[in-house]
């Protein structure tokens, strides 16, 4: 209990977005594939990471220090919310893939892929930020001990984040099948209820900037913030230019344009 009370003092604010994912999940989704959701992605990632520190794959070589190790929670070597987080964050980027798909056809495959190429793009600022962790309340919590060429962080890491997203949303399409129709229709006449997790997705967006700025993290700011504007405009630009259709793997509450 020590340690639970621990992990909730020492990471509120993952709690905190971890919290708007299950309210937004459940108004999407229901809570019945919510709670799938984050129980496919969550081992997903803790796999990855656990593999990672120890055969570099998928992620890239790193390790964790330990530091926090008796104040939060760890399963393995890997601390609780570095893998709980994915479940949000893959949350997020899987609504903001519905949405720039509301009016295709996408596969199954091609709607996990974008979600796992989304998640990406938010780790082009968290984890130049989180390796960056002793110079705000992150702490050090682990290293590349080769160093990367993004700000300290390799190249592999983010082919591993798109990895991870897309296994982890690519799984729960095919899960969310026993869990009800994965594909039945939405309500007519308006976007269901993705727009609360693409809110969470530029809330974790916003707040990892800020962090980077309050650091004086000023050029990586500036670059996280013009890869996210060529991404938003890419996705509006895939939005409006597409023939109107039905997105898969939404649940009852999901995605379709009329």
């Amino acid at each position: 209990m020590d340690l639970i009370a621990g992990t909730l003092a020492l990471r509120p604010y993952v709690f905190g977005f971890l919290a708007a994912f299950l309210a937004a999940g459940a108004a999407d989704l229901g809570w019945r594939r919510t709670l799938l959701f984050g129980g496919i992605v969550w081992p997903v990632a803790w796999l990855g990471e656990f593999a990672s520190t120890r055969v570099g794959i998928p992620f890239g070589r790193y390790h964790y220090t330990g530091l926090t190790r008796g104040r939060e929670l760890y399963v393995a070597d890997v601390p609780l919310m570095d893998s709980l987080s994915f479940a949000f964050l893959a949350y997020a980027a899987f609504c903001l893939a519905r949405a720039a798909l509301a009016r295709r056809r996408p596969s199954r495959g091609s709607l996990a892929l974008l979600s796992g190429m989304l998640m990406m793009a938010l780790d082009v600022v968290i984890d130049p930020l989180a390796v960056r962790g002793d110079r705000w309340f992150l702490e050090r919590i682990f290293y590349y001990p080769e160093g990367g060429l993004y700000f300290g962080v390799p190249l592999s890491n983010f082919a591993g984040w798109v990895v991870v997203g897309t296994v982890g949303v690519g799984l729960y399409l095919a899960a969310a099948r026993t869990v009800g129709a994965a594909s039945a229709s939405p309500a007519r006449g308006r976007a269901g209820m993705v727009w609360p997790g693409i809110a969470l997705y530029y809330a974790v967006l916003g707040f990892n900037l800020a962090v980077t700025v309050w650091i004086g993290e000023w050029l990586l700011a500036g670059l996280g913030g013009l890869v996210h504007a060529a991404v938003a405009l890419a996705l509006r630009f895939v939005h409006r230019h597409a023939v109107p259709g039905e997105v898969p793997g939404a649940g009852s509450r999901g995605v379709q344009h009329t």
